[in-house]
């Protein structure tokens, strides 16, 4: 069995893999980097275009990010982090631009007004508080309101045509919003990572077993899938971010860190209409509130897109249950991931969200004119023979232990890290790749300590202007660095 000697190994080739690299080849290019994919070309998972909503989260449209408390006050604390977030990763790609690592931001990212559309008293009501609330932070300053339909039709001319004029509406709205094709986004990277002598892409590869050696390294063996010959990695630190199958992986890699996780596959479906009239006369992400029962991925959206240089409308995602924790995995893989650490916390998970099971199963059994119906929402004159149903991405939520000790469902992302700081692998969904650099910037906090305390820190502050501030409380730092990337990226108007 042959071996290969490197300082990195990443494992699955999405947007997070992407990002990782692009930065340590930026702050070390000495660095020997090995990706390994288990398809044959690159993001072509979780990170695909149409595996994903496209939508640059920044907590400008999406309901999910401002829950009501039990007094019912809406929260924006997530909001406000997710945004700030999101600014970090426009700060990395507008750098990349100028250096001509990434193409031309047409390419990859396109302005998108990012809109929030409710109806009924309370619903309004809602939205009203969260407006009032975000807009008087320096973060959503730009943020529109309306209750008036003939402002609502200029916005999204489709969302209001044919629609009860009785019917209580409000809407907000933020026009620099960004549709990102993440997919061209992360091939574009690894594809600019080709071109050093210290990188190497193995596509068609899989990893399959892992030791722990005593200097603290990893030996890691690969799997070629169409020779069936394996080979030894020996890598100083082992990345695994490979979206649904990011979990088993660290289940295999034995770390302390990984006991008690588990993951609760979602898989996706899309409503897709490509008629250029129909297409051509809507222009916005409009979000409205996810369905009682449903998880947060769920959040009904109809979203202009652009796939591969492709124009698009999709409206969803319909959402569905599944034992696969990815698109092109195994139906056995939730029964794999079960062992003695997350056995309690899964069942405890299954016996708690027995209505989010049953709201799963109904959305799989729903027919074509059940989906269009609830399209007909957010476009009231849909036409069922113009829209297609189309497979989405999978998504694996977290499975925890709590303070008590038992299960707990998360909808968010979380790093896992050896204590060593050895191994790091990111697990969750929600938001994902569009904070995929503040993710990637933890990993290097949390890993490479030294190496950030002896100059990677500088060095990242000339890729990310804003790092080791705070966009959150510093107005005019944000606007200087929005005013940047907003320019650099193409989407200010």
């Amino acid at each position: 069995m042959t071996t290969q000697k490197v300082d990195v190994l990443l494992v699955g080739g999405g947007a997070m893999s992407a990002t990782l690299g692009t930065l340590l080849r930026r702050l070390d290019p000495s660095l020997k980097i090995t990706l390994v994919e288990r398809l044959d070309h690159v993001a072509h998972e979780s990170t695909d275009g149409w595996n994903n909503a496209g939508t640059g989260h920044a907590g400008y449209c999406e309901l999910n990010y401002t829950p009501t408390n039990d007094d019912g006050e809406v929260e924006i604390d997530r909001a406000l982090s997710i945004n700030a977030n999101f600014e970090i990763s426009l700060q990395l790609w507008s750098y990349l631009v100028k250096e001509g690592a990434l193409p031309e931001p047409d390419q990859f990212i396109h302005p998108t007004p990012h809109l929030s559309f409710v109806w009924g008293e309370d619903n309004v009501s809602f939205l009203r508080q969260r407006y009032e609330k975000l807009s008087a932070h320096h973060l959503f300053k730009e943020m529109e309101y309306s209750e008036d339909p003939a402002v609502l039709a200029q916005w999204m001319p489709l969302v209001m045509k044919d629609r009860n004029p009785d019917e209580k509406v409000a809407a907000t709205r933020v026009a620099h919003g960004a549709d990102v094709d993440f997919g061209s986004l992360a091939r574009n990277m690894v594809r600019n990572l080709e071109q050093h002598e210290n990188f190497t892409l193995k596509l068609n590869h899989e990893v399959d077993d892992f030791d722990h050696a005593k200097d603290g390294s990893w030996h890691v063996r690969v799997k070629d899938r169409k020779s069936g010959k394996s080979h030894t990695v020996h890598a100083d630190f082992v990345f695994l971010g490979a979206g649904g199958g990011a979990l088993p992986l660290l289940q295999e890699s034995g770390i302390d860190e990984a006991a008690g996780y588990g993951g609760f596959p979602v898989s996706g479906q899309w409503l897709v209409c490509k008629d250029p009239a129909v297409v051509s006369q809507h222009h916005a992400k409009v979000y409205g509130k996810a369905a009682i029962g449903a998880p947060p991925m769920s959040v009904p959206h109809l979203d202009t897109r652009m796939i591969n240089g492709e124009p698009a409308l999709l409206f969803g995602p319909f959402a569905g249950f599944t034992t696969k924790f990815l698109k092109k995995g195994s139906k056995l893989d939730l029964l794999k991931s079960v062992s003695i650490s997350n056995l309690m916390p899964m069942m405890d998970v299954g016996i708690n969200n027995m209505e989010l099971t049953k709201y799963l199963i109904s959305e799989v059994r729903q027919s074509h004119k059940d989906r269009v119906a609830t399209l007909r929402d957010y476009f009231p004159a849909c036409q069922d023979k113009n829209w297609d149903l189309a497979q989405a991405g999978q998504r694996v939520q977290i499975i925890k232990k709590d303070a008590q000790g038992r299960g707990k469902l998360e909808f968010g992302t979380e790093l896992v890290a050896a204590k060593d700081s050895s191994l790091a692998a990111l697990l969750g969904a929600s938001p994902g790749a569009s904070v995929a650099v503040q993710a990637m910037i933890e990993v290097l906090e949390r890993c490479f300590k030294e190496k950030m305390a002896s100059g990677w820190a500088d060095k990242l502050n000339e890729m990310i202007p804003s790092y080791g501030k705070s966009l959150k409380t510093d107005p005019e730092l944000l606007a200087e660095v929005r005013s940047y990337t907003l320019s650099t990226l193409k989407l200010a108007k």
